[in-house]
């Protein structure tokens, strides 16, 4: 087989990254390289191509997650017509709904990262991009009367619980409970 052009080089290592990424979040970052390639369509010896190691593909999926977190909160923020109240509400209430719960590969790197982010080394690149990209969440949620820092704590909590309880009722009644609690004050 000969040479893959750069334009199909470059192709190839975007659905690499953004394979990895689902995957991490539906799986963790132990999923394996060959997982990775062959969900993503390509050969296991091309990733060598592609990414030094698998960390680097791992530092790389992650800031991809919350790049997409980031264009999310943009999205919801333009929807609400720039109105940042309505748009995290909105959020929130998408954030603590059954469909999130139920599928964290597109869902939240927060909430499917942070077991996985908890074991990295202090200076794995990675742990440093979701550190930030925590912060970063956490301010998009402060508003006058909430600080960021909470609701997040609250959403994540509540997430996680839900997911471990699937199945039974308590896991519903985490979502709606913290739903309620946070969008209360509006």
């Amino acid at each position: 087989m000969g040479r893959v052009s750069q334009a199909q080089a470059e192709e190839n290592r975007r659905r690499v990254v953004e394979t990895a990424s689902r995957l991490f979040r539906e799986q963790g970052t132990h999923a394996s390289v060959a997982d990775i390639m062959k969900t993503a369509g390509l050969t296991h010896g091309g990733f060598y191509k592609q990414f030094a190691s698998k960390e680097a593909l791992i530092d790389e999926a992650t800031a991809h997650a919350f790049n997409e977190l980031t264009r999310h909160h943009e999205d919801e923020f333009e929807q609400h017509g720039g109105q940042r109240g309505a748009a995290q509400r909105a959020l929130i209430e998408s954030y603590l709904s059954p469909g999130h719960r139920d599928n964290p590969a597109n869902g939240c790197p927060v909430a499917a990262l942070v077991t996985d982010m908890a074991r990295e080394n202090e200076g794995q690149e990675a742990r440093r991009i979701y550190t930030e990209g925590v912060g970063d969440f956490a301010e998009w949620l402060t508003t006058e009367d909430q600080d960021g820092i909470t609701r997040l704590c609250t959403m994540l909590g509540a997430l996680v619980l839900a997911r471990a309880t699937n199945g039974s009722p308590l896991s519903e009644e985490i979502l709606t409970t913290a739903r309620a609690a946070l969008t209360a004050s509006g």
